[in-house]
């Protein structure tokens, strides 16, 4: 999937690790051999009986009762030399062999449960936010996103590509906020600019259009919310013309790459939406000459405000020139650099859009 899901993070449950499930049964032989190994006065086999509740944690109720049963066996057959159990202590590892088969039981049914939930939290999150086309129409995509919040398939990060009447139309996002509070903004404001992509003549009547769906949502939220806004950057490739055209509403602006050198396109940056773009004076649409072979790198700040250890920022720019010649694409290998730049330590939403007009690169 173009999003990168296979990697670490997905939502679906995953059995235990294999350490796990060897563990117990590793600890069974270690404890039954240092037993006789042991001189006869030092009794060993009671740790025995801590076995079956780890079990429950790596097994199902069926193997936890197996490591129960093989517990009391090895404790109650004072002929095996293992253990000497009678009486109440026998009993009361027995008590914690079915205590443990419960928790197992438990365990295994709420595990279920949570696959099933997580599922389901999946595939909302994929009809908000759907992978990424690899092309649409005369332009090559490739995206890739990544969520601060930990478990989440999307964030306060958005963008998208579509194809309609009047071009090839893409945007790029970023509302107030992150993780799952913010995906409701982002779900509004994919279905605001797929309606536009279709509808609407002019770029900046598509940056109007979104605009007034922020003002409204934030006016008719049941808390009020009128600080609530979104930078976006708004890029469109018309049919049958060597140019872009772009929008900035206070994003941060998009990288040209053209052959080895990489620039940063000047265009003037309208207020965010939600704070009254569609007014009087309609945001400014630059135009730039393309040609075949041209690649559009649009980001989100996640990226050029990620810091390292010491503080500075991710210098995207300048490490383009360096990442363009990995062979898994440019997208992934800038995460990876800004992976490694940070430590590991991103705190915002990630997202990379990488636009490519047909022709030799």
């Amino acid at each position: 999937m173009r999003r990168g899901r296979e990697e670490p993070g997905r939502l679906h449950g995953e059995p235990p690790p294999r350490w796990a499930r060897i563990a117990p049964a590793a600890a069974l032989v270690g404890l039954v051999l240092a037993q006789l190994l042991t001189p006869g006065d030092v009794e060993l086999g009671f740790f025995l009986a801590g076995l079956p509740p780890v079990a429950a944690f790596a097994y199902g109720p069926g193997g936890t009762a197996i490591f129960a049963a093989i517990v009391l066996v090895l404790l109650g057959a004072p002929s095996l030399g293992i253990g000497h159990a009678r009486g109440t202590d026998l009993a009361t590892v027995a008590v914690i062999g079915l205590l443990s088969v419960v928790i197992a039981w438990v365990r295994r049914r709420r595990d279920a449960q949570l696959v099933s939930v997580r599922t389901v939290a999946e595939a909302a999150q994929l009809a908000v936010l759907p992978p990424l086309a690899e092309r649409v129409g005369p332009v090559r995509c490739s995206g890739l996103y990544r969520a601060a919040q930990r478990g989440t398939l999307v964030g306060g990060d958005l963008y998208d590509v579509r194809a309609g009447p009047y071009g090839v139309r893409a945007l790029v996002g970023d509302v107030q906020g992150h993780g799952l509070a913010a995906v409701g903004t982002v779900a509004a404001l994919l279905g605001a600019f797929r309606e536009a992509v279709l509808d609407d003549a002019e770029l900046a009547a598509v940056a109007a259009r979104l605009d007034r769906r922020l003002a409204s949502d934030a006016v008719a939220a049941p808390d009020g919310h009128p600080e609530l806004f979104a930078t976006a950057l708004l890029l469109e490739f018309p049919p049958g013309l060597d140019l872009v055209r772009i929008v900035s509403c206070g994003h941060p602006p998009a990288l040209r790459l053209r052959g080895p050198a990489v620039d940063e396109v000047a265009v003037d940056p309208g207020p965010p939406l939600g704070l009254g773009l569609a007014g009087p004076a309609p945001p400014t649409v630059a135009e730039l000459t393309v040609r075949a072979g041209d690649r559009f790198l649009l980001h989100t700040d996640g990226v050029t405000e990620a810091r390292d250890a010491a503080g500075h920022f991710y210098p995207l720019a300048a490490r383009l020139p360096v990442v363009t010649r990995d062979p898994e694409g440019l997208v992934r290998a800038v995460w990876r650099d800004l992976a490694a730049f940070t430590d590991g330590g991103l705190r915002d939403d990630v997202a990379l859009l990488l636009l490519t007009l047909d022709g030799p690169e």
